[in-house]
């Protein structure tokens, strides 16, 4: 048996999905520490996301950890992951996904079609506004920062009518009271990875490896690689108004995905099944691509809005 020093951001979430990984980690006899590890998003706190552009502002720190040793893995959100990993560093596994939609979340109203007109909405990401605009453009929506207990304690204290969190940190953090409604990722396409867990080693540690084997999930690794794919032909980070959502059934996966404007005036949205995860992601972002994707992409690089998302 191993000792495992797990590297985790300090969020309540974080903590939540290092101790979940802890735990099964120690079901297998193994001991198991969590070293807390501030990152570079956890600092800007009182800044938009739209208004940061630091790759990996969320993985950057830990990896420093990593290659020098200090923690043996790491536990990602995987959509906070890039697709291009640095040098010297591997997703080792891909954890069983939880629910990767998006959630509605209000005190007054049972639904996002319910608000009234000039309702006031907060998200964190430009996925999320994008789409929302495109939805309801008579709401205003403004950003929201901070963990899923600042935000719902944002929403109790009347600064906003609604929010939209990830159904998944919601979930893990038992707080599927506050969810009103779930929306569909042909409402609201969720982000690439969103609801999955990745577990990031220095590249070639067999040793630590083959201790972490049992925890990736074969359909979940298939069909957020595809995502992955996809978001790596569109040039994008986790950072821009990309949605993507795959699933698998007896081999054959089915992927759709949207890249939209970040005003709502435009979402672009292609779909594609196939056998290689790879190939169908970069298949369908080649047709979203083609569509005009690319020039949405543009606008949206030269006005500076280069950040990840968080849950």
């Amino acid at each position: 048996m191993a000792h495992l020093r797990i590297g985790s951001r300090g969020s309540q979430l974080a903590l939540w999905q290092a101790n979940h990984v802890s735990a099964l980690l120690s079901g297998r006899g193994h001991t198991v520490e969590i070293e807390v590890i501030k990152t570079t998003g956890d600092k800007i706190t009182e800044v938009s996301l739209a208004q940061v552009g630091t790759k990996g502002m969320f993985t950057k720190e830990i990896e420093e950890a990593l290659a020098e040793g200090k923690v043996d893995l790491a536990v990602h959100s995987l959509k906070d992951l890039p697709t291009d990993l640095p040098p010297g560093f591997e997703l080792t596994a891909t954890m069983k996904r939880e629910d990767p939609r998006d959630a509605f979340i209000s005190r007054s109203y049972a639904s996002l079609n319910a608000l009234p007109r000039n309702s006031h909405i907060g998200t964190s990401s430009l996925r999320r506004e994008a789409q929302l605009r495109a939805l309801r453009p008579d709401l205003k929506v403004s950003p929201l920062r901070g963990n899923v207990d600042t935000r719902l304690r944002k929403l109790e204290a009347g600064e906003y009518d609604g929010i939209i969190l990830a159904a998944a940190g919601v979930k893990r953090l038992g707080r599927v009271d506050a969810i009103r409604e779930i929306l569909e990722p042909e409402v609201m396409c969720p982000a690439v990875g969103q609801g999955a867990l990745g577990i990031e080693i220095r590249k070639d540690d067999r040793n630590v490896a083959q201790h972490l084997g049992f925890l990736n999930d074969p359909v979940t690794r298939a069909t957020t690689e595809c995502e992955r794919a996809l978001l790596q032909t569109l040039g994008g980070g986790c950072q821009v108004p990309i949605g993507a959502y795959a699933t698998g059934n007896e081999g054959e996966l089915h992927l759709v995905a949207c890249v939209a404007r970040q005003d709502g005036s435009l979402v672009i949205t292609e779909n594609g099944r196939g056998e290689n995860p790879v190939q169908l992601g970069a298949a369908v972002g080649e047709k979203l691509l083609q569509r005009g994707a690319d020039e949405i992409l543009r606008q949206i690089y030269r006005a500076g809005a280069a950040v990840p998302e968080q849950p």
